[in-house]
């Protein structure tokens, strides 16, 4: 996977759509949050999906300001993490985090099967450099949706909260980018943030749900039918033979589940939390996300 992209700009033709980053900041500083809202959250691509609208890129990385505002890799990324959607054990210290959304294309239809690389600091703010403690790959599902289980990262000098994410469509350049928290008080002083790149965060009893949809340079054509469902099914990796669609019994690799399906493991009765297709290491036993004991 190589390191960065190639710079993406937000201009179309002739008429230059990019957004400086200091005029998003300074508005970000009157209102207390990004300038794009929609019910009092940062507006997201899917709301574009029908509208013919050509969504901006998720990020700019030249916004026209000297010097020119990049989000970097920065120098903690580590190439072959496991495949995984969660980052985190019943045991791992931390305010829980599920950040969910989609992967569009220009033309704001979902992109299947592109790979999201994320890493980020652990409560402490400390980034595991040994093993792949926080660090974890998926494939957006078919409807181009993704789903990450972590917790809030913890804060460390000279950067606000944020997490690091690499995307990568098929047979397409890699996105390099970073995920940030509304109203932290370090995203006035961070010289990385950029308040295009805020996730929508609410709070679920003690855990906290993220929502951010990006959006890259793949050419698309339009159509009036593609409505993407629920970001909330955990992605898998493209399967390479169409999956199972025969819930029940014992459970199976490659099987499409859904919500309140019932099977068996190791003699054990477990029923479908949330709508998948079966891979090697999502034994019920192993995702209780996805799997509830009976």
């Amino acid at each position: 996977m190589p390191a960065s992209e190639e710079p993406v700009t937000g201009t179309d033709g002739p008429t230059d759509r990019r957004i400086s980053r200091k005029t998003v900041l300074r508005a970000a500083a009157v209102l207390g949050t990004a300038p794009l809202l929609v019910g009092g959250g940062v507006a997201l691509a899917r709301d574009r999906v029908g509208t013919g609208e050509m969504p901006d890129f998720t990020p700019e990385c030249h916004d026209g300001d000297a010097p020119t505002i990049e989000q970097t890799e920065g120098p903690y990324f580590k190439p072959n993490s496991p495949l995984r959607s969660s980052l985190i054990t019943d045991s791992t210290p931390g305010t829980r985090l599920t950040v969910s959304g989609y992967v569009f294309g220009r033309a704001c239809l979902p992109l299947s099967g592109v790979l999201l690389d994320f890493w980020q600091a652990d409560v402490n703010g400390a980034y595991d450099n040994v093993g792949f403690t926080f660090r974890g790959h998926q494939f957006t599902n078919a409807q181009g949706a993704f789903s990450l289980t972590t917790i809030v990262p913890g804060l460390y000098p000279g950067r606000t909260r944020h997490i690091h994410v690499k995307l990568q469509a098929p047979n397409r350049p890699v996105l390099t980018t970073q995920l940030y928290f509304p109203n932290e008080p370090r995203n006035s002083t961070d010289t990385i943030y950029d308040a295009r790149l805020l996730m929508n965060v609410r709070q679920v009893g003690s855990a906290k749900e993220g929502t951010y949809d990006f959006v890259l340079n793949v050419p698309q054509t339009p159509t009036p039918t593609a409505t993407p469902t629920s970001p909330t099914k955990p992605p898998t990796t493209p399967p390479t033979t169409p999956p199972t669609t025969a819930p029940g019994g014992t459970w199976a690799v490659g099987t499409l589940y859904n919500a309140g399906d019932r099977v068996t493991y190791g003699g054990v009765s477990y029923r479908c939390l949330q709508g998948h297709t079966a891979i090697t290491g999502w034994e019920p036993p192993n995702v209780p996300a996805l799997w509830q004991r009976l």
